[in-house]
């Protein structure tokens, strides 16, 4: 057990050195992990939107069967059977905690979704910050790449313009080749 925890410490210590000497692909894995919890919270809200609604529903539903038990009390009280009335007050009193306890659940998931779609904006925020952090660093490092081959293609040609003048072997065959050039040229049009 010991050697693979110093081998995964060791492995993660790589990993974030790497990721220190490249901070466009720290901020890559960042943007895509913001991704994920944006695609898993949106998935969260929908779960919890579809609980919400089956809780509505379950509360309509226990409502509706309260209201049908306390007109039976209503019905059997006026029809003086206050066996059926006693019996039927007794499956309201029990069905009004469970409405209750509906009603309780129903709040529950909308704080949950409320929380959800809160999270949801500030890691929508956060992608925008880290594309924005990437782009930047995408600008910094194009522009370094420029600044560097610029640099680099100026001293090749300063080498290769200061290696013509250095070399009299090299600029007189230059001359020479120059000239047969011209010389080919008024051949041609003289013909």
């Amino acid at each position: 057990m010991g050697l693979i925890e110093d081998m995964k410490r060791f492995l993660e210590s790589q990993i974030d050195d790497f990721l220190i000497k490249n901070p466009h692909l720290e901020l890559q894995v960042i943007g895509e992990q913001l991704a994920q919890q944006e695609t898993d919270t949106m998935q969260l809200i929908v779960d919890l939107n579809a609980q919400e609604k089956q809780a509505e529903q379950e509360i309509l539903n226990t409502a509706q069967e309260i209201k049908n038990w306390y007109d039976r009390v209503q019905k059997a009280t006026a029809a003086g059977r206050s066996d059926l009335a006693t019996a039927a007050q007794e499956r309201v009193n029990a069905l009004l905690p469970q409405g209750n306890q509906l009603w309780g659940k129903m709040k529950g998931l909308k704080e949950r979704e409320t929380q959800a779609q809160e999270l949801l904006k500030t890691i929508k925020t956060r992608r925008v910050e880290v594309k924005a952090k990437a782009a930047a660093a995408q600008a910094t490092r194009a522009r370094a790449a420029t600044e560097s081959s610029t640099s680099s293609w100026g001293s090749a040609s300063n080498y290769t313009s200061s290696r013509d003048f250095a070399d009299p072997l090299d600029a007189q065959f230059r001359r020479w080749e120059a000239d047969e050039e011209l010389e080919n040229l008024k051949r041609n049009l003289g013909k």
